[in-house]
């Protein structure tokens, strides 16, 4: 039988309802009756004791907001009678003990991916196409419709055969295109980016951009890539070089770089880039998957779209795969500041050494003061959608979204842009917003990244594959076409952390081994937005 009401830890004074709870039910927890005052909607959290005016409010042992008005035992928890509160930091205290999990089941695992002359494996072998600055966007447009038409197989429901249905009166088959609907290159993806970035604004945001553009080529999913330069912008094709030349010395990758203002005409410049990257995309579909040790994945850790049950259900689900991987000496990067505040104390104690602790309070705080210095505030994170669903302070959103890391020391502690380079959990500064951290973790090295969602997010990345795990059982049943994996089993009983854990481990050996296709990629939900280091979320 499933729980009615859950508590997240011993220390905590407030309870979540598991399930939707009308005004003078009486429920049992942990030998104690507590009368429901107001209709209380799952995922939604009451009083586990009274609160007078400035009382803290502690969820998952932590500090996570502060009462601003008498809250009687049993009463809903709002926006109205709580404001965000988190506990001050200022230094590491100390250090925190960690067992490493039991991972006989997955040392001798392996997958089988793309190995690169960097030692690095990726999960994808992907050809990209990419602007150094704005003004060659369209053309990347152009590039990419000439490249898909050919060589991309015709899978998904084409909406123009649809539409053309309705304007002839003939059945979608009857006006079907009959043309090639083979891969005409079975071995490589060709995938396509652009962005409104690489000139105006300031010079440290092209050469911020430069660096992340660097790291999706020198990330193994990439086997090489066609680079578009107008000529004349800040982001030069030397700094991108440079980036790149800094991040991986050693790489062999291909990548060819066309200046338009150099070569002339449009149509010289097309026939040139698809000359010459056609050339090199099928020396790149020559490259074949090769068994891999597990240690060789890099794993992106997010959650967005997020909910009451995903501190709960689907981000301690991720904290389990977290610790498994660095267990077996695989890198995760643990990201999104804005939503770790209330929990650098924990992140702190478990960084490694002194200096990373002190570098990921430095950027935390960086973060927070020109967010402030903007007229807002991380309190202001929880969207809309989080607070419908529960999530009602930063710090609780935070206290949950953090779980996602397990319990690992953290070896390193990387700045937007920065590439992942030690085995274990790493930092890595980006902000909440979704489309943006995924855009960030794959820059910084992940060949796979785990993203949870209570309330349904389709994104996905160029490169990468997102999988996309719901933190209840009603998402999945209303947006299968989004969904890879369900941890909302946690909250039905079904399943316990563990076993989700354990179960999202498996699919991504077998994702990363090309035996399983994600939701978002089935979908071509290719999401590239660059942070510009201006105020975000």
């Amino acid at each position: 039988m499933q729980k009615k009401v859950l508590k997240v830890n011993p220390k905590d004074n407030i309870i979540v309802a598991l399930t939707d709870l009308p005004a003078g039910e009486i429920v049992h927890l942990d030998g104690a009756d507590y009368t429901v005052l107001k209709d209380t909607k799952a995922k939604h959290k009451f009083a586990a004791e009274d609160f007078e005016n400035g009382d803290h409010i502690i969820m998952y042992g932590v500090i996570v907001g502060k009462a601003n008005q008498p809250i009687k035992k049993g009463e809903v928890i709002t926006t109205e009678n709580v404001k965000h509160e988190s506990e001050e930091v200022f230094k590491k205290t100390g250090d925190l003990g960690w067992t490493p999990p039991n991972v006989d089941k997955w040392k001798d695992k392996t997958f089988n991916g793309y190995h690169r002359a960097d030692g690095q494996v990726g999960t994808k072998n992907v050809w990209l196409f990419f602007p150094l600055v704005f003004c060659e966007n369209k053309n990347i447009e152009k590039l990419k419709d000439i490249f898909e038409n050919e060589l991309l197989p015709k899978k998904e429901v084409s909406y123009k055969n649809f539409l053309r249905s309705l304007i002839e009166e003939k059945s979608v088959e009857e006006v079907e295109d009959k043309s090639r609907n083979e891969n005409l290159l079975d071995n490589i993806e060709v995938k396509f980016i652009n962005h409104q970035g690489g000139c105006g604004g300031i010079r440290q945001d092209s050469e911020l951009l430069a660096k992340l553009l660097a790291g999706y080529v020198n990330n193994p999913n990439v086997a090489g890539a066609t680079v578009l330069s107008l000529g004349c912008q800040n982001l030069q094709v030397d700094i991108f070089q440079n980036a790149l030349k800094e991040m991986s010395p050693n790489s062999d990758k291909e990548i060819l770089i066309f200046e338009q203002q150099k070569i002339g005409t449009t149509d010289k410049m097309f026939q040139m880039v698809i000359k010459d990257s056609f050339e090199a995309i099928k020396r790149a579909n020559k490259i074949e998957r090769k068994p891999a040790p597990v240690s060789k994945l890099s794993i992106g850790l997010e959650c967005g779209g997020s909910d009451g049950f995903s501190g709960i259900s689907a981000n301690p689900s991720l904290g389990i795969v977290s610790d498994i991987f660095a267990a077996l000496g695989g890198k995760t990067i643990l990201a999104e500041f804005p939503e770790l505040c209330g929990v650098e104390q924990e992140l702190m104690n478990r960084c490694v050494d002194e200096e990373k602790a002190d570098k990921f309070l430095s950027l935390m705080k960086a973060f927070e003061k020109s967010v402030v210095d903007a007229g807002s505030g991380f309190d202001m994170n929880p969207s809309p959608g989080n607070i419908k669903d529960g999530l009602i302070t930063d710090a609780m959103k935070s206290a949950g979204a953090s779980k996602k890391g397990g319990t690992a020391p953290i070896v390193d502690v990387l700045d937007y842009g920065e590439y992942i380079s030690k085995p274990g959990l790493n930092l890595l500064n980006t902000p909440g917003n979704d489309a943006e951290c995924t855009t960030g973790l794959v820059g910084s090295g992940a060949t796979v990244v785990l993203f949870t969602t209570g309330l349904g997010n389709p994104m996905g990345n160029p490169i990468a594959p997102v999988v996309k795990i719901s933190s209840n059982t009603a998402l999945i049943n209303r947006m299968s076409d989004i969904i890879d994996v369900n941890a909302g089993t946690v909250i039905t009983g079904e399943k316990s952390i563990q076993e989700v854990g354990e179960e999202i481990v498996d699919y991504i050996i077998e994702l990363a081994s090309g035996n399983v296709e994600t939701k978002a990629d089935q979908l071509k939900q290719d999401v590239f937005i660059p942070w510009k280091r201006g105020v975000s979320l």
